[in-house]
């Protein structure tokens, strides 16, 4: 491969910080952009600091956008476009699909970016720098570049693993890792922060310990899988890994789940009690593109509820997702569901017609009124995103506009440690009748409302809980390709069993239904499901970035050999 290419297949992980001045926030206060790489500035530990700070969101941008609910629900199952984003939903990304190329450059930029911290506070920080600072910097940028890594590794399998950007522009034998190589990576990785992380933030919202070993848990959950290349038992040595860090977490963190789960995203939630690591999104007005949550826009079904944006009037639930809450009953022609739920988690992530949500604005003919969910009487209508929408300026202090909102990103919550604790027990074995386990699962499924769960835990009990709690928040595809990794058959039975086509909600009253009704749309009868397999399940590398690196189609090497 030419310098040429070189430079243009790498070009978003060499690019320098562009960075926000006058943040509201102290925790995103930054230096000018004509400081940041140079040796004057990394002379004070809040300068070094601020050289990190905008790893918990600018480079996250360009994924956080749009590519997190199309990969991460939208391939998995959890949600839908009617006339959008088709390639996602019925499982046929390619090459060309936007998102594909958007999250790799994303994933690829936070590497960059965290590469460019390691070496510059290594080579700049000053004497006035204390070690404790100096060390818990490189211990974040180490953080986030294992995790982008876990992206994509889940994402494309085997890829390249960049400890040093500089080097690429003399490098001419940069090629994929193998899968297994990058996983060995980034937990060696994660391990090393782990130890080097403050057991509190010195910020708030910045990372500690216990969001490295959060992540740990999560990186050897998925990982015992790895060896068993589709067909076997996971590796118990990893699976108590899990175990342990998920427990330390729980125990250790001080970390709490909040008594209601819709609390989870009423504003303002950044940085709450569960929250284990969150990407930091700050209001600042109109202009500042990239540190302020563009998603909202999104999802918000009708300008109605935004700020002249609400472009997501046909994102809904699917079919298969509503068949996931407790409380539906399906027909025996299985084209109609009916019923109601006691899990909270549904009202707060997917609106049904006639519920009320009083903490968003919505615009009426004549004048406003707090939301109720309108009932559209069409035979087809959509079970609009609720999660991450927070409404209008006036909702939220007038702190958001157009595209431009400040509200969070969960990357990590609490809940999350409960259910790998639950699933590390159950490892290999059929069910479980564990105390604890059934203790912290509970401790999950309760707090959505739901009656205490007595039976044996089983791996198909696991998997709808975290489909349900997670639902929105870009879990649901990674927890396909964990699965994937140790039982192929049973991701693709999944997978190839949902109904992702049109259908129509109807409640018995309006507003404040007591029940609803869900009737699949008669004349919709093709693109109901999709077929994943050995083909079509790992993303292909974005067309526009082989064509500019051959080297990306050799055969993958361990990364270390």
């Amino acid at each position: 491969m030419t310098n040429l290419k070189r430079k243009y297949f790498w070009a978003g992980v060499l690019l320098p910080f562009v960075l926000l001045i006058g943040c509201s926030k102290d925790f995103l206060s930054k230096p000018p952009t004509d400081s940041i790489v140079d040796a004057s500035f990394y002379k004070t530990d809040d300068q070094v600091l601020a050289s990190t700070a905008l790893l918990y969101s600018k480079v996250w941008f360009d994924y956080n956008d749009k590519a997190s609910y199309n990969l991460g629900d939208f391939r998995a199952g959890t949600a839908y476009s009617a006339y959008n984003d088709r390639g996602n939903v019925l499982f046929n990304t390619t090459g060309d699909t936007p998102e594909n190329g958007t999250s790799w450059r994303s994933f690829f930029i936070v590497v960059g970016q965290s590469n460019l911290a390691i070496q510059n506070i290594n080579k700049y920080a000053g004497p006035a720098v204390t070690p404790a600072v100096k060390k818990m910097a490189i211990a974040e940028a180490r953080f986030m570049r294992a995790l982008a890594y876990r992206f994509l590794v889940m994402n494309w399998g085997a890829v390249p693993i960049i400890e040093n950007n500089l080097t690429l522009l003399s490098d001419t034998t940069v090629s994929r890792n193998t899968e297994a190589s990058v996983w060995k990576f980034i937990t060696k990785e994660m391990r090393a922060v782990e130890a080097d992380l403050p057991a509190t933030p010195v910020r708030p919202g910045r990372i500690t310990k216990y969001s490295a070993q959060g992540m740990l848990a999560r990186f050897y959950l998925t990982r015992a899988g790895l060896e068993a290349n589709g067909a076997g038992p996971r590796n118990q040595v990893f699976l108590d890994s899990a175990k342990y860090y998920s427990q330390s977490v729980i125990k250790n963190s001080g970390a709490a789940l909040l008594k209601n789960y819709s609390d989870l995203f009423l504003f303002p939630y950044d940085n709450n009690s569960e929250s284990l690591f969150s990407l930091q999104w700050v209001y600042s007005g109109p202009n500042d593109w990239g540190t302020q949550n563009s998603t909202p826009s999104y999802l918000a079904y009708s300008p109605d509820i935004a700020n002249g944006d609400g472009w997501g009037g046909d994102k809904s639930a699917t079919w298969w997702m509503m068949t996931q809450y407790d409380g539906f009953t399906l027909s025996a022609k299985g084209d109609t569901l009916k019923g109601r739920t006691l899990d909270q988690r549904l009202k707060a992530t997917f609106m049904l017609p006639g519920a009320s949500y009083p903490e968003i604005t919505q615009t009426i003919t004549g004048g406003k009124q707090k939301l109720i969910f309108p009932n559209n009487t069409a035979d087809v209508s959509f079970l609009s995103i609720k999660k991450y929408v927070t409404g209008k300026a006036e909702d939220v202090g007038g702190q958001s506009s157009s595209q431009r909102y400040g509200n969070d990103t969960y990357m990590m919550r609490l809940a999350e440690m409960y259910l790998i604790y639950a699933e590390a027990t159950l490892g290999n074995n059929a069910s479980t009748t564990d105390a604890q386990a059934l203790e912290y699962f509970n401790a999950v499924h309760m707090r959505a409302g739901l009656p205490q769960f007595i039976k044996p835990l089983t791996l198909d009990v696991i998997i709808k809980e975290r489909f349900v709690e997670f639902a929105m928040e870009g879990m649901g595809w990674y927890d396909l390709v964990s699965l994937h990794y140790f039982n192929k058959a049973k991701a693709y039975s999944i997978l190839n069993s949902q109904d992702r086509g049109l259908f129509a909600t109807k409640p018995d009253v309006f507003p404040n239904p007591t029940m609803w009704t869900l009737v699949k749309t008669s004349w919709a009868t093709t693109d109901r499901t999709i077929n994943a397999n050995d083909g079509n399940f790992l993303l292909p590398i974005p067309t526009a970035e082989l064509s500019q690196a051959p080297n990306l189609l050799k055969p993958a090497v361990d990364y270390k050999k």
